[in-house]
């Protein structure tokens, strides 16, 4: 469970992405994370590059803890990113709006 002095944790605004990146989630319905995601996010030293093993069921938001990793490692390290994904068709859904 992700401590209640981090709460703010579960929001995808106290992240620290930039007003474009929100703006995007947000049309797209996505303001605040499970409390797994944000543990994941939270672990060691995973914001800082480490490496980070999850498991979740189909549709339980596995990819946006990906998605979120890669955002802040590229725009913080401005170091290109390789993100393998199962199906084309999501790599053309992630293609179109992380442009």
């Amino acid at each position: 469970n992700v401590p209640e002095d981090h709460a703010d944790k579960l929001l995808l605004a106290s992240w620290g992405l930039p007003k474009a990146v929100l703006k995007k989630y947000h049309s797209l319905g996505v303001v605040q994370m499970f409390e797994w995601q944000a543990e994941c996010l939270m672990l060691g030293q995973v914001l800082e590059g480490r490496n980070l093993v999850y498991s979740a069921p189909t549709s339980a938001g596995k990819t946006l803890v990906a998605e979120l990793l890669i955002l802040k490692r590229v725009l913080e390290t401005r170091k290109k990113a390789l993100f393998i994904l199962p199906f084309v068709s999501v790599a053309k859904e992630k293609k179109c709006y992380l442009q």
